[in-house]
């Protein structure tokens, strides 16, 4: 039991990535540094516009967990704002500072999960203007407006463009928006027979609701369904499902020609390579469409200049596959087993992953490849 107790004292969050940790800080640092270099630069304290210790509570929500339904920004805004209202309520009503802080602080928790938007540095908001009087009596509910509700909202803001420039997604994604690809189907790991009605009880019966949103929910759900499908592959690793007979182009390949070796192949991705064999990206028939697309709106957009761009192309340089392979996708060695390649894939967003040894591309896995190792796997554990 005492052995318990001690567990229960020691940290309950796993290590995040070192990506992670700089990435949280830095948007910290960015989001109230601009907040602060603005104010400075307009010198807006006259109206009211000034930096509260409540605003670095918040900064560790907005860059730190941003998928947190206690971050999003119905939950800031709303949240900071409804609490300074209370505070500043409560501190023109009584005068003793004790009770006046507790006051505030219970009715501002209330008053937040009211109306749906609890954040936690609203209790700090709600103290800052109990312990205020001077700002109380000064100010009143202009307070509430400036400097909590704009510059909460400035916070937002930078939260919002900075999670898009890292990679994360602020504000979190609604369980009923469109998927990646713009349709209304949720995405593959997250097509768990459960409605958004059922993730919510879910939530609500384990207590769940402030700490996880139901797109979260989905896709942990998801992904353990995808982690137990992985305990029955075995041992099998990439080495023993990839191609190895690979199709290659080089970086200077022309795109007419990769079009051409895609139709003959009936592949969905293609190699890129160097003189030596070294691997330098991969091209996806995904590519092709979208610089097609492009060159049809630099058409629509300048008819004559696009055609005599693209006829100069043809004639002299044209576009290679350098150009449009991605260097960004994920890769594997032979060892890799394949468990590790069911996420990558499921989501849609992967077709095919290089295996990569010394630099040198020695396979591929397709989704294909994939599906049939599973098929196999199921066979002979039945």
């Amino acid at each position: 039991m005492k052995h318990n107790y001690i567990r229960g004292l020691l940290p309950a969050m796993p290590f995040d990535t070192p990506f992670e940790v700089v990435r949280a800080g830095v948007g910290a640092l960015i989001g109230l540094g601009v907040a602060g270099f603005l104010l400075s630069l307009f010198d807006l304290q006259g109206m009211g516009l000034y930096l509260i210790a409540p605003f670095g509570a918040s900064s560790v929500l907005l860059f730190a967990v941003p998928n947190s339904p206690l971050a999003q920004p119905w939950s800031a805004i709303v949240g900071n704002s409804i609490a300074a209202f209370v505070g500043i309520a409560v501190c023109l009503v009584i005068d003793d500072v004790v009770l006046s802080v507790a006051l505030a602080v219970g009715l501002a928790i209330s008053a937040m999960i009211l109306v749906r938007a609890v954040h936690p540095p609203g209790g700090a908001v709600a103290m800052v203007a109990a312990l205020s009087p001077d700002i109380a009596s000064e100010m009143g509910f202009q307070f509430v407006l400036t400097p909590v509700a704009a510059i909460t909202v400035v916070l937002v803001l930078i939260a919002m463009a900075y999670a898009r420039m890292t990679g994360r997604t602020y504000p979190l994604r609604h369980f009923d928006d469109k998927s990646i690809h713009q349709t209304s189907d949720r995405p593959p790991i997250e097509r768990l027979g459960l409605d958004e009605d059922e993730l919510n009880a879910i939530l609500q019966q384990y207590r769940q609701s402030l700490n996880l949103g139901v797109e979260d929910l989905a896709r942990l759900i998801g992904a353990a369904e995808l982690q137990v499908a992985s305990h029955r592959t075995g041992p099998l690793t990439t080495g023993d499902i990839m191609s190895r007979d690979l199709v290659t182009v080089s970086a200077d390949t022309a795109l007419g020609e990769v079009a051409d070796l895609f139709r003959r192949h009936s592949f969905t991705s293609l190699p890129v390579v160097d003189g030596s064999g070294q691997y330098l990206g991969v091209i996806f028939q995904i590519h092709l469409i979208r610089r097609a697309r492009e060159d049809a709106l630099r058409l629509d957009r300048g008819l004559m200049a696009a055609m005599a761009r693209l006829m100069d192309r043809k004639r002299s340089v044209p576009v290679r596959a350098i150009e449009i392979m991605s260097v960004t996708e994920p890769r594997a060695t032979a060892s890799t087993p394949i468990a590790a390649l069911l996420p990558l894939m499921a989501d849609g967003a992967c077709d095919a992953v290089p295996v990569v040894e010394n630099s040198k591309i020695i396979g591929i896995v397709t989704r294909t490849d994939l599906i049939a190792a599973l098929a196999h796997a199921g066979l002979s554990n039945s």
